[in-house]
């Protein structure tokens, strides 16, 4: 089995579509990446591991699905797309953990000022 058929049976056992599927192997990728490089999300080594896993993939993807003549650009926006699918959510996390940890630990925000402005809930 190669990768492109581990790919189709993921989308078919799991019942997500490609796209889906990227987005949920980019999350899963840098957390697992931050986990084996004993990483802060705040790092940028998991984000990193998560894009050159992206490129990797989307140069097999080109190089395994031959589209033919003028379908080869048609080819190339899918895997923009595919790349920008993968990295959004693990861009954002990097990001907000970068520069915006208190949001990232509840610990780390403000005490918020009791009374009748505060809000309820």
């Amino acid at each position: 089995m190669d990768w492109f058929e581990i790919k189709q049976w993921l989308s078919t056992a799991s019942g997500l579509n490609m796209d889906a599927l990227h987005v949920h192997a980019g999350v899963l990728g840098q957390i697992l990446a931050a986990l084996m490089l004993r990483r802060s999300l705040a790092s940028p080594w998991p984000w990193l591991a998560v894009l050159g896993f992206v490129l990797g993939n989307e140069y097999y993807d080109y190089r395994y699905e031959i589209w033919p003549g003028d379908e080869r650009s048609e080819q190339r926006a899918e895997g923009i797309r595919d790349a920008w699918n993968t990295m959004l959510v693990p861009s954002l996390l990097f990001l907000l953990a970068r520069f915006l940890p208190r949001l990232m630990r509840p610990d780390l925000l403000p005490p918020v000022a009791d009374g009748p402005s505060a809000d309820p809930g």
